[in-house]
């Protein structure tokens, strides 16, 4: 399939992408220690809601936009905050009209000490995040393929961080190149937390991914390093677009699953479609 984010910014699977990406930076920021966060496809960094592209599917107006409206209990609401309160911080006015892309959420949560490194080799979504992020001394967008910047950047300096791996799915092997491009990071920087995003098509591709890098995550140690999360809105058919998307967290806050599993519970019925929507959670073991 072809994920570009323009035509889906805003939709369910980026308000679960990027709700685990803010539950992992608040994570970060409790310690002192810089960190850095690797975003390896980053994309145009900010989003028009009202352009012709992200207008052409709607798909923000039944994730964001539905999330947004949604009645979450006060945990829940604390813990989406951090995400929700920079989505706001783009939409001044309420309506909303824009959305920001994973290099923008994490630029939004890192502190004086914290850095950014956000490759994007596509020149107009380049352009765009170079535009959103101009002279900013913590961010750095630099030109080049994901895949080469993935092995380039890792281990960071800080030795503390996050790399998130988001291609857009637009060749038939990026399954095999998110596999092999993970354990080559891994090697040299296995204290990383890693995220690695995926559309749910085809069941064996995906099982045998989450597979893989658990064994690469896991080896040598009697603890799962893996965390697997998927959310489904609609029941996959033949004809069905994307319906449902997965991350793979390596190396996950020890807090992150029971804040995924609270949050992903109130979110089944907002975000499904045509009835409740489910998630999956689990540690794998390979």
């Amino acid at each position: 399939m072809n994920y570009r984010h323009a035509f889906h910014a805003g939709n369910f699977a980026d308000v679960i992408k990027h709700i685990v990406l803010a539950r992992v930076l608040t994570y970060l920021q409790e310690k002192p220690a810089a960190f850095r966060v690797i975003d390896t496809h980053a994309g145009a960094g900010l989003y028009d809601l009202t352009g012709s592209e992200a207008e052409r599917g709607g798909e923000w107006r039944t994730g964001i936009a539905r999330l947004m409206q949604a009645r979450l209990s006060e945990p829940v609401m604390a813990l989406v905050a951090p995400y929700l309160d920079i989505v706001r911080a783009f939409n001044p006015q309420r309506d909303l009209t824009a959305y920001p892309g994973s290099p923008l959420i994490a630029r939004a949560l890192l502190r004086p000490q914290d850095s950014l490194v956000a490759c994007e080799l596509e020149p107009n979504a380049r352009k765009q995040l170079l535009s959103a992020l101009r002279r900013d001394e913590q961010a750095r967008v630099v030109d080049l393929d994901g895949w080469t910047g993935l092995p380039a950047f890792v281990p960071p300096k800080e030795r503390r961080g996050l790399v998130l791996i988001d291609p857009p799915f637009e060749s038939r092997d990026e399954f095999k190149r998110l596999a092999d491009g993970f354990s080559a990071a891994h090697a040299k920087w296995p204290t990383g937390i890693y995220m690695l995003w995926y559309p749910v098509k085809e069941r064996r591709a995906t099982d045998a991914l989450a597979e893989h890098v658990a064994r690469v995550a896991n080896a040598g140690s009697s603890d799962a390093r893996c965390l697997r999360v998927e959310f489904s809105v609609a029941p996959q058919t033949p004809d069905s677009g994307l319906v449902s998307a997965g991350l793979l967290i390596v190396n996950p806050p020890w807090t992150l699953a029971g804040e995924l599993k609270a949050i992903l519970h109130e979110l089944e019925k907002p975000l499904g479609l045509g009835g409740a929507g489910r998630f999956r959670i689990e540690a794998v073991r390979a």
